[in-house]
């Protein structure tokens, strides 16, 4: 394991973060610990849950809401698909 303190990997933290996503263990020292620096894996079911602090119930209300707006915005033709070329798009 490489270590090292938090002003060295500061410095180099660019490509810290890519030795450290193809697997090379990295420890930076933090008030006499070693902090650990790793991929992890972020589900978007989970993350808002988390992130927000709001309950799955919470989450499937406001997706439904969320659903329902797009819904009479499309009907009302208020939203237009992405061509690729923003400004061509700003443009109309």
């Amino acid at each position: 394991m490489v270590t090292l303190s938090a002003t060295e990997a500061r410095v180099n933290l660019s490509s810290l973060l890519k030795r450290a996503a193809k697997g090379e263990d990295i420890g930076i020292l933090h008030g006499g610990k070693i902090i650990g620096l790793r991929p992890v894996s972020v589900h978007s079911d989970d993350y808002v849950l988390r992130e927000y602090g709001v309950t799955e119930k919470e989450l499937d209300r406001f997706v439904k809401h969320a659903d329902q707006e797009i819904g009479r915005e499309r009907k009302a033709r208020k939203i237009r698909k992405y061509s690729g070329n923003l400004e061509a798009d700003l443009g109309d």
